[in-house]
């Protein structure tokens, strides 16, 4: 009988050091990117297409390396930072609204993770009626196609007419830095399928997309970039496509520019506006490339701006 405990222990430790020697699996997975908000009986759906590592340090403009490097480490991030890739779906109730398509296939596996997340929230990619474009860079438009075929069959994809005749007229390559000069070949491989099938449709805003939707003008970034803006509810949404880059930079400092530009000072000009209208008027913000889901809010800071993520529910 006194054996038993010395027994009992035996088979205890021996169990346990099994079960610690055994090497215990991880996921490299995330959890499905996706994410969403109400506007009333519209709803808005953030889905990820990936992330994309970004050298900022050789990227932006008008701001010394120390500065830079200080602003990046307050929110502790690189300089070569992890960079969201963010989409958005508007449900209306009555159609559903892709707002900016991802990378597609352009940025191999940085980016294209968009069709899985979509399916992930439930949303059939042959479900979308209306693909917006906020503008034509490879991250946003590059999603379009697949394999030279529109990836979104039932879809027309609407984009502001100035950056259509800009990035698909090569005559325009010595307007832009040379490191963005591929831009062209991309666009080209992007949008030419969706043009071939018939599925784009272009418009000049200021334009209403439809009620509750609206293009605004937001040059700079590229001649025809602009922001939806979404109204229902008694809420505003700006989807604001690159209005920012490196938010723990850009807030602070507008100023700021980046090597992607293709006119940085009006870029610029274009951020300082967009900032203090949607910091004075209180709107949402979903933007492309702020920590996924992206989705915010611009508040005045001691200097410049500060950036507020959407607090989380599960409702």
């Amino acid at each position: 009988m006194k054996r038993y405990p010395l027994l009992l222990a035996l088979l205890t430790t021996g169990m346990m050091q099994s079960a610690v020697g055994a090497p215990l699996s991880t996921q490299q997975s995330q959890a499905p990117g996706y994410y969403r908000m109400a506007m009333g009986d519209w709803q808005i759906t953030a889905v990820s297409d990936g992330t994309v590592a970004v050298p900022f340090d050789k990227l932006l403009t008008h701001i010394t390396p120390q500065q830079m490097q200080q602003r990046m480490a307050q929110a502790n991030l690189p300089v070569n930072a992890e960079t969201s890739i963010n989409a958005f779906v508007i449900n209306t109730g009555m159609q559903l609204i892709l707002v900016d398509a991802g990378a597609g296939q352009l940025f191999g596996k940085a980016g294209g993770h968009l069709l899985e997340n979509l399916r992930a929230a439930g949303i059939d990619p042959d479900a979308i009626d209306t693909v917006l474009l906020t503008h034509i860079h490879a991250d946003h438009s590059g999603g379009v196609q697949r394999d030279g075929k529109p990836v979104f069959r039932n879809a027309t994809v609407r984009v502001d007419q100035r950056d259509v005749d800009f990035w698909l007229n090569v005559a325009n390559k010595n307007r832009v830095e040379e490191g963005q000069r591929h831009t062209f070949a991309e666009s080209e491989r992007s949008l030419r399928p969706v043009i071939e099938a018939g599925k784009l449709s272009t418009f000049q805003a200021p334009e209403q997309i439809l009620p509750g939707i609206d293009a605004i003008p937001a040059p700079g970034h590229t001649p025809g970039s602009v922001i939806y803006r979404v109204n229902h509810g008694g809420k505003t949404l700006m989807l604001w496509g690159d209005i920012i880059h490196a938010h723990p930079v850009q807030l602070p400092q507008p100023e700021v520019a980046i090597h992607f530009d293709v006119n940085q000072q009006q870029a610029v000009a274009t951020r300082e506006k967009v900032l203090a209208q949607v910091a004075r008027e209180g709107d949402w913000i979903a933007a492309a490339h702020i920590a996924f889901p992206g989705i915010g809010k611009v508040m005045k800071a001691d200097q410049g701006y500060r950036w507020v993520p959407i607090n989380y529910s599960a409702q």
